[in-house]
């Protein structure tokens, strides 16, 4: 919501000139573009939005290093001091619309022409180009995020984070991974206005008395904050992890190498018998992504629950409740108003889910997870680990404290990790799911599936799985029967990556044709591809 922070006052100071039609247009050339640095050479160049940003992808040949130049019109000292009397109207004029707002920027950029096109001529003339980038300016800091708003913009940028004041922003780029910008904030004033800007825009408080902020803003880009100089001494510092409008589906993960047609078959044919899962891995090692990914082959209609810190999963499912942890604001030990990740945990079992996925397992909720799961819940999670044994550690020690009794419940346990591939002459950074392994008993583990990283591919056993086993007794059918469904699945999958189906509402609506009717949807689709290919 727009809301009026200043009077209209100020505008009757406004001069009115007159005879302006008169005066013969002139034409102001933009501000000069940034230059790229001296040696550097320019290797990818994205346009961000049409003219006004651009990014620029440049690297330097003797030491093969790569920086990010954000190519952004800056506006000239005198468009600067327009923009300065625009913005007091804009906030003095712009209602707020009485209405939810779908598209702020929509918004906007409707009402601020309006205005513009009211005041133009009694601020001064200007050519069509400057107010063009005066509105650009505008729009971006009051109804985008600011300096950063060039960023958000970059489909190839996954993180952003500035480690204080005059020290340049860093980015995680898909293609060419940690990259230094040339963007700066210069003084304390300008980063911390910055941060207030983006905290108020999650809902959130951010000051020195509570100068940590987790908030997600809006687009569900998680927001992570430390406010002044109370706890760094660098400044303010942050890091936005920008959350994807079209999250990565089940055949995104299969086309990047994340996991095999195999391993998603294996996985299917357990979630929807209600297996509980357990993904584990480093920072950014692609935990939820791939969580989001699985939880997708879900059987239509259960009833999931999914809690959160910060809102991360996007699920397609109608039957689908997101449960948001929240912080306290009170001093001390005074704790009041907090509703915590075990509160939730344990508040979701009272809504009978048939999948309870915790985003992150980091405490005492993890007891109560595997509470349900005892109950006959199906139950998802991640935690931050690089083995199963060390993850069992954990879970059997305080504050986690479960019995190794209860171990067992977590049925399949499957890593996943950020490694490094030479592939075509260079090397990068790739997410694969290192391992699967399924928890016989407390300390007693059977991998079923291991990546190869010599050959790049996954190797299977699933000879005395005892996932399989159990759902043979539970099902009432053979191992054998397991295995032909899982290869029936296998195939759906590889005729979506075949067709290019890769969009997880679409990959989302082949699941849901699948399971409505598994045998006519297979003949008629799948197995003329399949019986083609082994012809």
């Amino acid at each position: 919501m727009l809301r009026v922070k200043k009077t209209i006052s100020k505008l009757k100071r406004v001069r009115i000139r007159i005879n302006l039609r008169k005066r013969k247009e002139k034409v102001i050339p933009p501000a000069p573009s940034i230059p790229i640095p001296r040696g550097y050479k320019t290797v990818d160049r994205t346009a961000l939005y049409e003219p006004f940003a651009h990014a620029v992808i440049v690297q330097n040949p003797s030491t093969g290093e790569f920086k990010y130049i954000l190519d952004e019109l800056q506006l000239d000292p005198f468009e600067r001091g327009i923009y300065d009397r625009i913005l007091e109207i804009l906030l003095a004029e712009i209602r707020s619309p009485k209405g939810e707002v779908k598209d702020p920027r929509a918004f906007f950029d409707t009402e601020a022409k309006k205005i513009i096109e009211k005041y133009r001529i009694s601020l001064g003339w200007l050519a069509d180009v400057s107010w063009s980038k005066i509105l650009y300016h505008a729009e971006r800091d009051l109804v985008g995020f600011g300096q950063i708003d060039a960023l958000m913009r970059d489909p190839n940028i996954e993180d952003i984070s500035c480690d204080g004041v005059s020290k340049p922003v860093f980015v995680w780029h898909r293609k060419f991974e940690s990259i230094e910008t040339n963007l700066v904030f210069r003084d304390d004033e300008e980063l911390d206005n910055l941060m207030v800007k983006l905290v108020h825009m999650a809902g959130k408080h951010v000051s020195s008395a509570f100068p940590i902020v987790d908030a997600s803003l809006p687009g569900k880009h998680r927001l992570a904050v430390c406010y002044r100089r109370e706890i760094t001494p660098f400044g303010t510092t942050f890091t936005i992890r920008k959350f994807r409008e079209d999250p990565y589906s089940i055949i995104d993960l299969i086309n990047l190498g994340t996991l095999s047609e195999d391993v998603a078959a294996y996985f299917w044919v357990g979630l929807e018998n209600r297996a509980s899962i357990m993904l584990l891995g480093g920072t950014a090692a692609g935990k939820t992504t791939a969580l989001n990914a699985l939880a997708c082959l879900i059987k239509p209609g259960s009833k999931i629950l999914t809690i959160e810190e910060t809102a991360e999963l996007n699920l397609p499912h109608e039957n689908w409740v997101s449960l948001i942890s929240r912080r306290s604001y009170g001093l001390g030990e005074n704790q009041s108003g907090e509703v915590s990740l075990f509160d939730l945990v344990k508040a979701s079992l009272r809504h009978r889910p048939d999948y309870l996925i915790v985003g992150e397992v980091r405490g005492s909720e993890a007891y109560v997870l595997f509470q349900a799961l005892a109950t006959g819940h199906g139950g998802m999670c991640t935690m931050h680990a690089e083995s199963l044994d060390s993850v069992v550690k954990r879970l059997t020690q305080k504050p986690m404290d479960i019995a190794p009794a209860y171990i067992p419940l977590m049925n399949v346990v499957a890593i996943i990790q950020r490694v490094h591939l030479k592939k075509r002459g260079e090397m990068k950074a790739y997410r694969r799911v290192t391992s699967v392994e399924e928890i016989v008993d407390y300390e007693d583990y059977n991998k079923t599936f291991e990546w190869k990283p010599a050959e790049d591919i996954f190797s299977s056993s699933l000879i005395g799985s005892t996932l399989f086993s159990k759902l043979s007794k539970n099902l009432g059918v053979s191992q054998q029967d397991l295995l032909e469904e899982m290869e029936r699945r296998k195939n759906v999958l590889s005729w979506m990556q075949r067709r290019g189906i890769r969009s997880y509402h679409d990959v989302a609506r082949i699941i849901m044709e699948y399971y409505s009717r598994p045998n006519e949807f297979y003949k008629r689709k799948v197995e003329p591809v399949v019986s083609a290919e082994y012809s």
